[in-house]
């Protein structure tokens, strides 16, 4: 795996976030009886639910190879699982629904990512991707570690005094530091995708360029006959 140690100035401004989240509970930050933290949420929902779509919009896995296509379909999976997560499998909309239905959607969530890893042209593009690809470090070490404070505020572990400074803020402080964590992800999944454009150009170039070379050949010979 090549390691890209460059970080992306959003990255940058995110981990400055990162630092100051845990003093907008001493700043009295409104949280209007929940509402703030369900906003919040939402908007976590939607940003997802985009990302998927972006990235089928702009790798358009259906015009890739076979390999490639199911790397990207499978990311782009991925980020409709988080989606459905993020919703509790649409629970969060549809409290009255018998639990039985979010369980199915759920299965239907999960699924595809579990079902695909089956495929070996997949897991060899996987085992490609850690080859040849520019790996964005910065952006998924936010991700990883933007998760890891979130964890540690939702299930109360040791560093969560660092981090939360009133226990009224405790779901908004863990939902807070759940957008680095879809950030990183969404930049790690776009240097991705854009290292994978240009490796496509210039594959299509290189066809091209064969083919007018064999077209010169090809007329030459008919000039010489």
């Amino acid at each position: 795996m090549i390691v890209s140690n460059r970080p992306t100035s959003p990255t940058m401004i995110l981990v400055g976030l990162c630092l100051f989240f845990p003093f907008l509970a001493d700043l009295h930050t409104p949280l209007v009886h929940g509402i703030a933290v369900k906003y919040i949420e939402n908007i976590q929902a939607i940003l997802l639910l985009l990302v998927a779509i972006f990235s089928f919009l702009y790798i358009r896995p259906d015009r890739c190879s076979d390999g490639k296509k199911q790397f990207w379909l499978w990311a782009i999976f991925w980020w409709v699982l988080l989606f459905g997560r993020s919703t509790s499998w649409g629970r969060d909309y549809f409290p009255e629904v018998p639990k039985v239905y979010f369980r199915t959607l759920s299965v239907v969530f999960i699924a595809p990512v579990v079902v695909m890893l089956f495929s070996s042209a997949l897991r060899q593009e996987i085992v490609n991707k850690f080859k040849t690809v520019q790996f964005p470090m910065w952006s998924f070490a936010l991700a990883v570690i933007a998760l890891l404070i979130a964890d540690s505020i939702e299930h109360s572990r040791m560093i969560l005094p660092v981090f939360l400074h009133d226990i009224a803020y405790k779901d908004f402080m863990e939902e807070m530091y759940e957008f680095p964590v879809i950030w990183g992800l969404f930049e790690v999944t776009f240097l991705l995708m854009k290292q994978e454009k240009e490796e496509m150009k210039s594959e299509n170039q290189a066809l091209q360029s064969n083919e007018t070379v064999d077209q010169e050949e090809y007329s030459a010979c008919n000039n010489v006959h």
